[in-house]
């Protein structure tokens, strides 16, 4: 059989290629656990190279034996066919590295969060414990000065100076329960949530309305510590950045799962600007994340923006191989 010398060349190119491929594949042997992988695409690639420099000279006047031709042929796709079984344990193994990663850093981030939870609540137990009776003690000495023979000037000091005590005292309070709520450990979700609700309320020309079937509930501490600040913190962007009239809260539990809807009538905002910022909502996500939770949020310019949250709330060592973070564009 006599072959053109177009179809030569095109052979040699086929063949230049496969050698580069077989001198990558070498290359790649350290880099990767299946380094057997490597070396089957290796021997396939140096004997189709082989079957291409017989079928040249077989060409050439060359006497090839057509047994041989067809061994190399069997052998070099065997090689391809161990090396695809082993490549698909490598590509389990890289899954099973990704998800170990994925949970690796969940687990960082609920440390973190849990960490600076520890650190509020310490911060702010110190500031009440602290600074509230030494307050507290020197109002009571300021009460034990008589009056009598003070002048009216002296007088008008000494009240103000009272008043000014009261004041210090009412914002240690509040800073304490600002950092680190009590009424949050005390009570749990739905009565921190509507405390804080009345507290702000009367603050804003905002309608916040608060709908839940449940009363005295009581969830883990971690879950009931960030969804608190997720809806603080929704509410704050709400009161800050959107200009709404109305606040709408819901918290509901199906099943295992509690489902926090959110919704304000707001500006709202372009889901693909702050998708790309990176800023804003990445707080609350990564809260939602480390509960091994899923959020979605959806919004455009002048028609507000609404948020979902779901939350097992049965305790899972092992993260899921997905956690849903999405964002929803109309």
């Amino acid at each position: 059989m006599e072959i053109g010398i177009g179809l030569t060349i095109v052979l040699i190119l086929i063949m230049v290629v496969q050698l580069c491929a077989a001198i990558y594949a070498a290359y790649l042997i350290r880099r990767t656990k299946y380094n057997i992988i490597w070396w089957l695409f290796i021997v396939s690639f140096i004997v189709s190279i082989a079957q291409h420099i017989m079928f040249i000279c077989s060409g050439y006047g060359y006497s090839i034996s057509g047994e041989l031709y067809t061994a190399f042929d069997l052998f070099a796709s065997l090689c391809i066919v161990i090396a695809v079984m082993f490549a698909h344990r490598l590509v389990n193994h890289v899954q099973r590295l990704n998800h170990q990663r994925s949970m690796f850093s969940k687990q960082i981030l609920s440390a973190v969060l849990r960490a600076e939870e520890r650190s509020r609540t310490t911060f702010a137990k110190e500031l009440h414990d602290g600074m509230g009776p030494l307050l507290s003690s020197v109002k009571m000495s300021l009460s034990a000065i008589s009056i009598e023979n003070m002048s009216e000037e002296q007088q008008q000091i000494l009240k103000n100076t009272r008043f000014l005590i009261d004041e210090s005292i009412r914002s240690v309070r509040e800073i304490s329960n600002s950092v680190s709520p009590q009424v949050l450990s005390d009570f749990g979700l739905v009565y921190a949530i509507r405390n804080f609700l009345a507290k702000i309320s009367p603050l804003h020309a905002v309608n916040m309305v608060f709908d839940t079937h449940l009363d005295k509930e009581r969830f883990d501490s971690n879950i009931e510590v960030i969804l608190y600040r997720v809806v603080c913190e929704l509410i704050n962007n709400s009161l800050k950045h959107s200009g709404c009239s109305k606040i709408e809260i819901s918290l509901a539990l199906d099943g295992t799962k509690l489902v926090l809807k959110y919704r304000d009538n707001g500006c709202g905002f372009d889901l693909v600007a702050e998708r790309a910022s990176g800023m804003g909502l990445s707080n609350i996500t990564s809260r939602i994340d480390s509960l091994n939770g899923s959020i979605e949020f959806e919004s455009r310019k002048g028609e507000g923006m609404s948020a979902v949250a779901y939350i097992d709330t049965i305790p899972n060592e092992e993260l899921p191989k997905k956690s849903k973070i999405g964002w929803i564009e109309r």
